[in-house]
């Protein structure tokens, strides 16, 4: 018995542009061969529409998925949303957490998700005490992942300080004392205990300048070693203000100083850039990670995305706090968000949004997010007869397509998705039975 499974569609997405008649043979979980312009052999499984790679989450905070339609609804700031937040994080345990996790990362499947970068900072007990097991959240975040059939990377993130104003760091408050370890030494030592797995690679995070002191950063930075590393920067315009009162620099200024940039590094939102800032990301080719639905919702801005990628910096996409998971509705946002800043249309192709949605390698993924012989066998089918997408070029359905015409999703060569159907069943359900107990009480 052959352990080949091979796969035809009419439309696929091949290097940077759509191919048609394309059959794709899998092979333990890897491309064997991706052909264009054959016929179906006649046990070849038909996909419809068009099929694109994988997509990369690549900036997830899992536990946040609990607050979508509780803080959208009386205005307020990021600070104040902020504060709704951690009140969510204060209730959550590892097993809550799991059935919670489970079902955000069973939602991004549906999506067309086949990687998600997991930005963890809730580590300990209330008040900081420790758990029997120190990375009972982690655990339950990379098992959370297995179950729903996605790669994570867990981007285990050192939080130190409760924030940064100008006159200084400030304590942590009730809350953080969960997010925190104490001391650089005691994270890296932490960060070196987690167990990877098969779906699941370590990678490392610093929140931002406001939660890890500057005289702190070089260590930090010199800890997370060669793993993937993200950091929230110049989110919001009071960072800036804060750091540039204190230290004279921009947060990516203080950052760059310390070590961080390059192909390993992802730089989160970047909204509120300097022109040097930007040289700086591009001439490093430091991913940065827009997440065009979060920004929206907090009213944090319109970051600069077209003038980083001009300036050689790698564009990847992230659903973050989770207002919407739907990584093709962040890529379509990332293009209008530039024609409303701009007054132009066309600031990124189909081809140059496509690269964005694949964005593996900034979590340690290189083999993956492409159909390409070698690569890791991922696969989303999006329908192209939905009342979304009917009429639709291919080669435009990334401008249209959303999260609700996704038919069919593979992951290292395991169908997660069938005919919009998640293997766990009704994932509404899913995430109804993890949130509401959140809020009970």
């Amino acid at each position: 018995m052959s352990d080949e499974t091979a796969y035809w569609a009419a439309h696929a997405w091949l290097g940077d542009a759509v191919a048609s008649d394309v059959r794709l043979v899998e092979r333990a979980g890897r491309w064997e061969s991706v052909t264009a312009n054959v016929p179906p052999d006649q046990a070849d499984t038909m996909l419809p529409g068009l099929v694109l790679p994988g997509l990369a989450n690549t900036h997830s905070h899992a536990f946040h998925r609990a607050l979508r339609g509780r803080t959208h609804g009386d205005g307020g700031t990021f600070w104040t949303w902020r504060d709704r937040m951690y009140s969510l994080a204060g209730r959550l345990e590892p097993d809550s957490y799991l059935a919670l996790a489970r079902a955000a990362y069973a939602e991004m499947a549906l999506a067309g998700v086949s990687s998600v970068g997991e930005f963890h900072y809730l580590h300990h007990r209330a008040a900081g005490s420790r758990y029997p097991e120190d990375n009972a959240f982690g655990q339950a975040l990379i098992e959370a992942a297995g179950q729903a059939g996605l790669r994570i990377t867990l981007l285990d993130a050192c939080y130190l300080a409760g924030g940064l104003d100008d006159t200084g760091y400030l304590p942590l408050n009730h809350v953080q004392q969960r997010f925190s370890d104490g001391s650089v030494a005691a994270w890296a030592d932490r960060l070196s205990r987690l167990p990877a797995a098969p779906h699941a690679r370590i990678g490392a995070a610093l929140h931002s300048v406001r939660a890890v002191p500057a005289d702190q950063l070089p260590a930090a930075i010199a800890a997370a070693g060669d793993r993937p590393l993200h950091v929230h920067v110049s989110e919001q315009p009071a960072e800036n203000r804060a750091t540039l009162a204190r230290f004279g620099r921009t947060p990516t200024e203080l950052l760059t100083e310390a070590g961080f940039g390059g192909p390993r590094h992802t730089a989160v939102h970047a909204t509120h850039l300097s022109a040097s800032d930007i040289a700086r990301y591009g001439a490093s080719r430091t991913n940065v990670s827009f997440c065009p639905s979060t920004e929206r919702d907090l009213a944090d801005g319109i970051g600069p995305a077209s003038a980083l990628a001009e300036a050689g910096a790698v564009l990847t996409l992230g659903s973050d706090q989770h207002a919407a998971i739907d990584l093709l509705a962040e890529a379509r946002a990332l293009e209008m968000d530039e024609r409303l800043a701009s007054l132009q249309r066309g600031r990124f192709s189909p081809a140059q949004l496509v690269r964005a949605l694949t964005g593996h390698a900034s979590l340690g993924w290189s083999d993956a997010g492409m159909l390409a012989a070698g690569y890791r066998a991922d696969l989303v089918a999006i329908r192209l007869d939905t009342v979304r997408t009917a009429g639709t070029l291919p080669g435009q359905a990334v401008l249209v397509a959303g999260a609700p015409d996704v038919d069919t999703v593979l992951v290292d060569g395991r169908v997660v998705v069938r005919a919009g159907r998640h293997v766990l069943g009704d994932v509404g359900a899913l995430l109804g039975a993890a949130i509401k107990p959140l809020w009970s009480g």
